[in-house]
């Protein structure tokens, strides 16, 4: 019996917040794993259609959701958005039992999450900020990898729930810290994919076989994820296969602000954020972040 299935016995009803690209195939691998899951969107219709693919039921507000839910996820926009479903006029922590779990899979900031955690606590609830890193095609085959800030006592409690969409669920140390994390995964993939676009642009220019180049260099240091997945639909101007442009940059900002409060210097962050502006003026906000590339053809 996989963690997941055993943590399912025992832990019968969870809610889950916001069932967009990510979220709805996270909420079908919980009910798949046997947990009874409620689950809320703002858009009804998109509720509706998860409850008829995947059974459990859903509800008209976020507090209504989280009641009798031992554990509360959460996969919204931003601090906004976070901030409305967890503590506006009709959100989950209005709903939920004392020593319930709120769990939020929000790319957020780590002042949000320490806010959070404090009205958690004032409340008797609990919470985990824990950012997500593997894309749709992760949430999709449940092998996301999840970073995770708070006490390790509901973070114990919480991972074998986790484990029914991740492969990997750590946590990285106090509330705020899988945010944390989270900006220093952004930041990796975005200097990455800089750099990687460059490359192909150089091969390219010099007449090189790029795939022949990229086979060749995939098995020395230059490998990584990115171009082992991406490299091949950008040497053929395939840009619409995953995390949009605007969503990185609204990540970027997140890591820009953070910076300034705590002395990093991002130069190259700073770089690439002006890059996918120039994109997003192009009209590719929704291109995913490959779609540096286009620059500089």
């Amino acid at each position: 019996m996989t963690p997941g299935a055993m943590a399912a016995a025992q832990v019968h009803t969870v809610a889950f917040l916001g069932l967009g690209t990510m979220g709805f195939p996270m909420a079908g691998h919980l009910a798949r794993a046997g947990y009874r899951v409620r689950v809320f969107n703002r858009s009804g219709d998109k509720a509706a259609r998860w409850v008829r693919q995947h059974g459990g039921e859903s509800a008209a507000t976020a507090q209504e959701a989280a009641r009798s839910a031992r554990f509360v996820f959460a996969c919204v926009g931003n601090d906004d958005d976070l901030r409305e479903v967890a503590l506006g006029p009709q959100g989950a922590f209005h709903g939920m039992d004392t020593g319930a779990v709120f769990v939020d899979h929000t790319t957020a900031s780590a002042r949000i999450a320490r806010e959070l955690d404090a009205r958690a606590r004032d409340r008797g609830l609990h919470f985990l900020d824990a950012p997500v890193s593997g894309g749709q095609a992760g949430a999709r085959s449940g092998s996301l990898s999840i970073m995770c800030g708070g006490d390790p006592a509901i973070f114990e409690q919480a991972r074998p729930v986790m484990s029914a969409y991740a492969r990997a669920v750590t946590r990285i140390g106090g509330s705020g810290c899988g945010q944390l994390a989270k900006m220093v995964n952004q930041l990796c993939v975005a200097g990455l994919l800089q750099g990687l676009s460059e490359g192909i642009h150089f091969g390219q220019s010099a007449g090189l076989d790029m795939q022949l180049v990229l086979d060749v260099i995939g098995k020395g240091a230059a490998q990584s994820w990115q171009m082992e997945n991406r490299g091949p639909t950008m040497i053929a101007g395939q840009f619409d296969l995953g995390f949009a442009v605007e969503w990185m940059r609204k990540d970027l900002a997140l890591c820009l602000d953070e910076a300034r409060r705590n002395g990093a210097s991002l130069p190259v962050a700073a770089l690439v954020d002006q890059f996918y502006g120039e994109i997003q003026a192009a009209g590719g906000g929704r291109w995913d972040t490959s779609s540096l590339m286009r620059r500089l053809r």
